[in-house]
């Protein structure tokens, strides 16, 4: 597992739940949103996050409602965050094919949460932090918008 370049974090900034042995991984602002927003990891993210933090080829199976979303995009989350922003034609860090565009448009706005309470914290803490853009791209979307995002 890779230990984040945090800097010195005072452990009374951080929720209480924020040393959870599962958060471990993931830098400060991470740690702490999810603390604030659940009271515990799944068994699903507990198991799978060593493996993806360690960026390893991982496969969960669990059941709807396990937290399997936030178990797989929270490591990239994390390091889109808090790493330096790439070079321009480098841009395109993590790429999620959806069979379905419902389910797109759900693990979308499923993201939006975290992204929106790790740079909180991220601010809370004195922290730099660098959002991430995000875009859904379908058949259905228009060339303008489709040449918007790649111009970002």
């Amino acid at each position: 597992m890779r230990a984040p370049p945090d800097p010195i974090v005072a452990a009374s900034a951080l929720p209480a739940r924020a040393d959870h042995p599962a958060l471990a991984g993931f830098h400060a602002p991470t740690r702490a949103w999810f603390a604030s927003a659940f009271a515990s990891p799944t068994r699903a993210q507990e198991l799978g996050w060593p493996s993806i933090l360690a960026g390893q080829s991982t496969l969960i199976l669990a059941p709807t409602g396990s937290g399997k979303t936030l178990a797989a995009f929270l490591a990239a989350l994390d390091r889109l965050m808090f790493e330096p922003p790439p070079a321009r034609e480098e841009r395109c860090r993590v790429l999620y094919l959806s069979p379905l565009k419902s389910l797109a448009v759900d693990v979308e706005r499923n993201l939006r949460a975290p992204l929106v309470g790790i740079a909180h914290w991220a601010e809370r803490l004195g922290l730099p932090v660098h959002p991430p853009a995000i875009a859904i791209r379908t058949g259905d979307t228009p060339t303008l918008e489709r040449a918007q995002f790649q111009r970002q």
